[in-house]
């Protein structure tokens, strides 16, 4: 069973920095991307930054120049690293693994909570 946990979420004052860690557990086989995504109250989910198996990486433009994606396999992990955060940035942070071998399937954490304060 796939199981995907995100840590590192927490209250920041604006212009400061949080990085993001997701660990994966259990076997995905043919990992496609990994992926950050964000919720903020009353806002539907969106991207903010995903990895593909040959690293290539996409930004939302809002995060572009401020949020790096990286992962290290090693470790199952992907990670996140927001500088220069905004007020704006306040949202649930989910991690998102898409698998597969035919059709795709996505797995996704429950999230960590990341607010920043002005």
């Amino acid at each position: 069973q796939v199981q995907l946990v995100e840590s590192g979420g927490g209250l920041v004052q604006a212009g400061g920095s949080l990085r993001l860690s997701c660990l994966r557990s259990g076997s995905v086989g043919n990992i496609r991307a990994m992926g950050w995504y964000r919720q903020a109250p009353g806002k539907q989910r969106e991207l903010v930054a995903d990895i593909t198996k040959s690293g290539s990486t996409n930004y939302a433009d809002s995060v572009k120049g401020r949020f790096t994606i990286s992962s290290d396999n090693s470790k199952n992990t992907v990670y996140l690293q927001m500088n220069s955060l905004k007020s704006e940035d306040t949202a649930v942070y989910y991690c998102k693994v898409v698998g597969g071998w035919i059709a795709s399937i996505d797995y996704w954490g429950k999230g960590t909570l990341v607010t920043v304060s002005s």
